[in-house]
């Protein structure tokens, strides 16, 4: 999701001299990824990265880039790994859980499902199993960070394991769960918040930046992370999926809902991304210039405010420190402090474009949704992404496309979906051809996985978003309520 960085990422056990023999030069125009040359898993998601602490030699920018490059993999290496947020209430007052809700949550899924437990000072705050992760945000959603997995198949059975263990310990405590991108009733004040000294970090930071707490505390998103074979797949992904993914957005859009009434959007979920600080969001539009590689990538993150350090289990606040300052020495009240590459990770993780590039593509655009959406979505993008035809055909599309229009298009289709009109018609009829390629992509992977894509196909070809249908449903069968909602939603 959204405001906190994942702790999840690549399993590597690299050091420094061997990240620097990775790049020959940051100058090089596309770095090859020697994969001899580090010892990294060939994983693609939700390993907890960790580097050797034999490293003595400052970290300098050619390591910065080459964390990046160490993310190529070979093209039976690339997996899929999808994260899914959900929306906990209370079922008899339709309230947010408690929080010592969630906490015996956590406990019963540990004990009953053999979940290891993550502990912050004493108190449980999520579980982890395998390559699988349960963590939660600062409203209490329920996040899964799943396994890099081979197929979609193999994400749809972790889902229906995970939502069956969910339920299953959730319905003895009274609490259920929506597939929606915002919570639809309770206002503000009534938001359950965990207390973690880098969400408040984070929060702080963004309330100086203009920026309000909604996004932490009441949004919900569904995100798949993909990986790339070199720089120059990175670049062709990067572009596909940055234009695209308003079409993502559109086609998933699923929380018109705030405070008990309609708020005005399909999606306020990607609507209050617009105003949340610009540095380090949006549809950064030097990914499309020719200079665009790892090392630009790199000199973005640079000049972006830090947010915190973690140091002997706390986390120091950054004061908006850049980390082009950190690198340099030029800090004061952390001038004791060396930068290390797991400063970068955490500092990359908090930076929230709509793809975002760690050692894999992740996707960002999407609300959450319903089962079927949840799966949906990485079929959406690995169909698109990870067929070379399909892929070579989105490119061929956008190729034209202005800044202008991509801007256009990531702040109007929050507001009217797939009836934004781009060109000479509705967005409709993009999403539609858009949504071919992802078929035929998916076909030509030989997986049998088409199927996951019908939850999409019919929102395309009606061109009525999942967020249109809950508001028929309220200005129809429900009376203008919300309430039934949480039946019709619920896992």
């Amino acid at each position: 999701m959204a405001l906190v960085f994942s702790s999840c990422g690549l399993g590597a056990v690299m050091n420094l001299s061997a990240l620097k023999t990775n790049v020959s030069s940051s100058r090089k125009k596309f770095l090859t990824c020697k994969r001899s040359k580090i010892v990294a898993s060939n994983q693609g998601t939700n390993t907890t990265a960790s580097y050797s602490a034999l490293a003595t030699e400052p970290l300098t920018k050619e390591d910065l880039i080459a964390y990046f490059s160490s993310g190529c993999k070979t093209k039976e290496m690339w997996r899929i790994g999808t994260e899914h947020e959900k929306i906990g209430f209370d079922v008899k007052t339709l309230r947010p859980m408690k929080y010592e809700q969630i906490t015996a949550l956590l406990n019963g899924i540990s004990e009953r499902f053999d979940w290891d437990k993550v502990m912050e000072t004493g108190t449980i705050i999520g579980l982890k199993q395998g390559m699988q992760n349960i963590s939660l945000e600062r409203g209490c959603q329920l996040e899964l960070s799943g396994a890099p997995l081979e197929t979609l198949h193999q994400t749809y059975d972790e889902l229906n394991s995970h939502l069956y263990q969910v339920k299953t310990v959730a319905e003895d405590l009274g609490i259920g769960f929506l597939g929606i991108g915002y919570e639809p009733k309770s206002n503000l004040e009534d938001a359950t918040i965990v207390r973690k000294r880098r969400y408040d970090i984070i929060q702080g930071y963004l309330d100086r930046s203009g920026s309000g707490p909604d996004l932490g505390l009441r949004t919900c998103t569904v995100q798949v992370n993909l990986d790339y074979s070199s720089e120059t797949d990175m670049i062709r992904k990067f572009r596909a999926s940055l234009a695209l993914q308003p079409i993502a957005t559109a086609l998933f859009a699923n929380s018109p809902f705030s405070n008990g009434k309609p708020n005005g959007f399909l999606s306020i979920r990607s609507h209050l991304w617009i105003d949340t600080d610009k540095n380090r969001t949006g549809m950064i539009p030097f990914v499309f210039h020719d200079s665009f590689g790892f090392e630009r990538y790199v000199e973005y993150a640079l000049d972006i405010p830090m947010c915190f350090l973690h140091r002997n289990k706390s986390y120091l606040n950054c004061r908006g420190m850049t980390f082009r300052d950190f690198l340099s020495g030029k800090t004061s009240h952390l001038s004791h402090e060396q930068p290390t590459i797991n400063d970068w990770e955490n500092h990359i993780g908090t930076i929230w474009p709509e793809v975002r590039l760690k050692r894999y593509l992740e996707m960002r655009g999407a609300d959450g949704g319903s089962r079927e959406i949840l799966c949906a979505l990485p079929a959406f993008w690995v169909g698109l992404l990870y067929d070379d035809e399909s892929l070579q055909t989105v490119l061929d599309m956008i190729a034209d496309w202005t800044t202008e229009e991509r801007e256009m298009l990531r702040t109007q289709v929050p507001v009217t979906g797939l009836k934004t009109m781009f060109r000479d018609g509705p967005l409709k009829h993009v999403a539609e051809d858009v949504l071919k390629q992802a078929k035929d992509g998916l076909e030509r992977r030989n997986y049998k996985e088409t199927g996951f894509l019908d939850a999409v196909t019919e929102v395309a070809i009606t061109g009525v978003t999942p967020a249109e249908k809950l508001l028929k449903l309220y200005n129809g069968d429900w009376g203008q309520s919300v309430d039934p909602l949480f039946h019709e939603m619920q896992y």
